[in-house]
């Protein structure tokens, strides 16, 4: 969390955060990943100065095991002196404890933000889905939360001007905004009627401008002038190494070749025959790219 503090902005934890995707699509399955093709809304996880503190907090945390589909998790909710924003006991179940920081006694509004994180947790436990090292697994919870509809509110809850900051999670502002509209491409829902920080709707905007760039990318046929040119030269001289692209050429046989490419949507590589224009289906989230290799 950080309160008051300087706020990483940009695309640091980008990769882990491309990698979080597939892995979602891969443990959850097609079926699974389009139940949650509505967020939570804002009305069901609002919290005002004038609810009692408690029992406000456990209403949240149950709307937020709804959502996730949790429902035979029980989250008990106190609060603490701590550094982070908040942290969660992964134990067997059904019951679990979560402590918030006690920032939140007085910011009652960003509550809901800080149990999108810790109920995501839970949920990831549950599936057994984890990566290796603590920041590659809270950028995976992260990602997680904001992929499957409750990841907004993480984002809203950043704030920032000359005088005071704040932001929860581990991803930067911008790559909230980027994993979002890499849902909102996918369910056609936006977020950005939600927020309440024009910080959020800032880093929003430019995280859609980076996801848009992912579905620009050659061989597809959306690809750019420059792309294409790149693309082109790269496959003359292909089987050869291609630094700086997200492609690679591999032989097919004599004379044939192969180029592999990260998917749009879920970004499990694909790989297509070099023969020109070519549909192909994502096998994962069944995604259907137009390419020209």
């Amino acid at each position: 969390m950080a309160n008051d503090g300087p706020v990483e902005h940009g695309y640091p934890h980008l990769e882990t955060v491309r990698a979080s995707i597939t892995a979602l699509w891969k443990r959850l399955s097609y079926d699974t990943v389009q139940t949650f093709a509505t967020s939570v809304a804002p009305v069901d996880v609002a919290f005002c100065d004038t609810d009692d503190l408690h029992l406000g907090a456990q209403r949240v945390a149950r709307e937020l095991v709804r959502h996730y589909r949790l429902p035979d998790a029980r989250l008990v909710v106190g609060f603490r002196e701590m550094t982070h924003a908040a942290n969660v006991e992964l134990t067997a179940g059904p019951e679990y404890f979560v402590e918030l920081n006690d920032r939140f006694r007085t910011h009652r509004r960003d509550i809901g933000a800080a149990l999108a994180h810790e109920v995501m947790h839970v949920y990831l436990h549950r599936l057994g889905l984890s990566f290796p090292g603590v920041r590659e697994n809270e950028i995976l919870t992260d990602t997680a939360a904001t992929y499957l509809g409750a990841g907004w509110l993480l984002l809203d809850a950043y704030r920032e001007d000359s005088a005071s900051s704040q932001k929860l999670g581990y991803l930067t502002p911008e790559e909230f905004g980027y994993v979002l509209a890499k849902r909102a491409l996918v369910f056609g829902e936006d977020p950005s009627v939600w927020f309440t920080s024009a910080q959020a709707y800032t880093a929003y905007t430019k995280g859609m401008a980076r996801a848009r760039e992912d579905e620009q990318q050659p061989p597809l046929t959306a690809a750019g002038w420059a792309g294409r040119r790149r693309y082109a030269r790269d496959r003359r001289h292909a089987p050869g190494p291609q630094p700086g692209v997200p492609y690679t050429f591999t032989p097919d046989g004599p004379g044939r070749l192969r180029v592999s490419f990260p998917c749009p949507t879920c970004h499990q590589r694909i790989r297509v025959p070099v023969r020109g224009r070519v549909r192909a289906r994502c096998a994962l989230c069944r995604t259907v790219l137009e390419c020209d290799t």
